[in-house]
Order: structure tokens, then sequence, then C-alpha cells
């Protein structure tokens, strides 16, 4: 699959910093909702920019490595997660109502039969990814599904005159891949790159180091009897490989995309590494408490919005930071400027 991703036309810029400065109020004084705003005006190429028909992607998928005991929760909780979304008891149902977001759960490799689960889109490649301490998580193929669904994905919410996307996950595990990708792509040390996930001890964090190391070392192992060993199809889960592709085709789209935890800035470091373009149309919304969330974040120059200590993932995040860009884009449609509150400038 291929992206077309260019990078916002950058003529209309000086109109819209014309614009910033002549709201009135002293230059810079909104400080990084002016920097904000200039970034959607920008990815949608007009003064007057727009949040409208905001939806939220919670996409939900089991690891092998899982099996391995690198989570203090088992993967039944990943499935009885998705179903307590359905009864709107999660904290992604708590924000999406609060800002109101459209949701979609969606099954991509959850390792449970949820097809008659009302409220559950079914887009199931398999139950969950095969275990990557003994080889690759998925084939090529599967690969190529899972960024497919996160592409159609995407597209319906295009379709429905969305503007701006948040995509989050469900996937016990999930941590582990993320740090791999993590280590590979910023070339920070490995246990740099582990932290506890959903609560492990330092002995638990121990252990997960040891058991993505022995990964790593078969990875390269066989990498080096291939031409080609691409770590996202070797360490990735399907869920995050659809949000890869429902990030790329929301920036082919020009879409704003709300990038959340420490999961998600994993997926969105593996888009960029893929169409290094995608960056401009990203919002990196928090900083979470998983360890390496800075680290990954420093070495994307990314600077996040929030310091919340928040590391729930399902996208909660960028939730959360949703009112800030609204409140750039609401800077650039609802303030007076100099001329017409007929104030005399004072910078």
């Amino acid at each position: 699959m291929t992206f077309k991703i260019a990078a916002p036309d950058d003529a209309l810029r000086p109109r819209i910093q014309e614009k910033i400065d002549n709201l009135n109020k002293p230059k810079g004084s909104l400080g990084r909702l002016e920097s904000l705003a200039m970034q959607v005006c920008m990815v949608q190429q007009t003064l007057e920019p727009s949040l409208a028909h905001p939806c939220h992607l919670l996409l939900g998928g089991d690891h092998g490595i899982e099996r391995e005991g690198v989570s203090v929760s088992p993967r039944e909780v990943t499935w009885q997660q998705m179903v307590n979304f359905t009864h709107g008891g999660g904290g992604v149902n708590m924000f999406c109502r609060q800002h109101g977001f459209k949701l979609r759960i969606v099954d991509v490799g959850v390792d449970h039969d949820l097809s008659s689960t009302p409220g559950i889109i079914d887009r199931k490649i398999a139950r969950g990814t095969q275990n990557f301490l003994y080889g690759p998580a998925m084939t090529e193929e599967q690969f190529g599904q899972a960024l497919n669904v996160g592409v159609e994905l995407a597209d319906d919410c295009v379709a429905e005159g969305c503007r701006v996307l948040c995509v989050g996950e469900m996937g016990i595990a999930n941590t582990s891949p993320s740090s791999i990708w993590m280590h590979l792509f910023c070339h920070i040390p490995l246990e740099r790159c582990i932290g506890a996930g959903a609560g492990l001890d330092s002995a638990g964090v121990r252990h997960k180091y040891e058991v993505l190391s022995r990964s790593l070392e078969r990875y390269n192992q066989l990498s080096s009897l291939t031409s080609h060993l691409s770590p996202l199809i070797y360490f990735g889960g399907f869920e995050m490989v659809a949000a890869i592709g429902a990030m790329l085709r929301a920036a082919e789209q020009h879409l704003i995309i709300l990038v959340d935890g420490f999961i998600m800035t994993a997926c969105a470091l593996a888009a960029i590494q893929l169409e290094p373009e995608s960056r401009h149309y990203m919002v990196f919304t928090h900083c979470g408490d998983e360890s390496g969330h800075r680290l990954m974040l420093d070495a994307m120059h990314a600077e996040p919005l929030l310091h919340l200590g928040l590391r729930l993932g399902e996208g909660t995040g960028a939730l959360c930071a949703f009112p800030i860009v609204d409140s750039a884009v609401r800077m650039m449609n609802e303030m007076n400027n100099f001329k017409d509150a007929a104030i005399t400038k004072y910078f």
C-alpha cells in the first residue's frame, strides 16, 4: 500500500501568522495555542480551521509475547475491557462523551470471539499475534491486512466529515513491541525503553528486559540471513499496525491526528519511518508515566501538551488534551482583531 503524503503548502503561512499576530492580544501572548493554531491552519490550508465531527478509534488486539509473562495483566483483560467499552464504562467512553467524539470500538486481533458482541466492529485478522520471542509476530499478508483495516476506518471517519482523528488501543503486553520499536528507531538502549507497563515490579521489569533482549537477538540472527525483515512485521501487534494505517490515511486526507501515550507514540514513530511527512499532521498530546515515553518524544523532537502522569492508554490522554487544541481553533475563529475591536495596537 502506498500513501501520497506531502508537507502542507507553506505559501499560506505568512497570512496565518498575520492573523494570529493581529488578534487583540500582545504578540505571542497565547503561547502554545498560537503554534497549535498555526499547525491546524496549515494542515487544513485555511484561516478558519475546524475540528468538526471528531472521531476516536479504539483498536483491540492480543500479543503472543504476553505468554512470556511480560505483563502483570493476563490477556483475557483485553476482551473483557473491549466488552466493558461497549457498555460505556471505560475511561475512553467517559472522555469521548465529555468531548463529543464518536467512538468506534474495533476488534483487529483479540484472542476471544467478539463477533456477536453488539457495539464492536469485527475486523479480526487472527486471535492474537505469534510470540516474537521465537519468530515474526505476523506475516507480511497479515501486516497488509492490519494496515488496510486502519485505512478503511479512517476513510469511514472522513466520509462523515471528520477533521480530527484520535486513535487508542487495548492490548495486554503492547508496551513490549512499543519498547522494541523505540529502541530500533530511536537508537536508545533497550533497558531505557522498558517500563512497568500496567504495573510490573522491579523483578518483573528485569524479566521483561531479558525476554525482549532474547527476542532482539533472535530477530538480529534472522535479519542477517534475509535481505529484508521489517521490525514492524516482526514485533508489531495487529491493533498497532491498524493504528499506523489510520494515521497515514488521516495524514493523506489532511486530518489533525491526536497522538496518545507510549504505545500510540511508538505507532506514530513507526508511521513516520514509513512516511516522514506524516509528522506534520500529528499533535503529541501528553507525556505519560510509562518509562521511556519522554525519551521517545525527545528523540522525535515532539513537545507534548500535557504531563499528567497518565498511563491508561485507550487514547484517554489524547482525549484529555483535545480542549487545548479546540481552544487554539476557537482563538482563530472567535477572537477579535485590533482593527474590528477599535483597540490601539499595544505591542
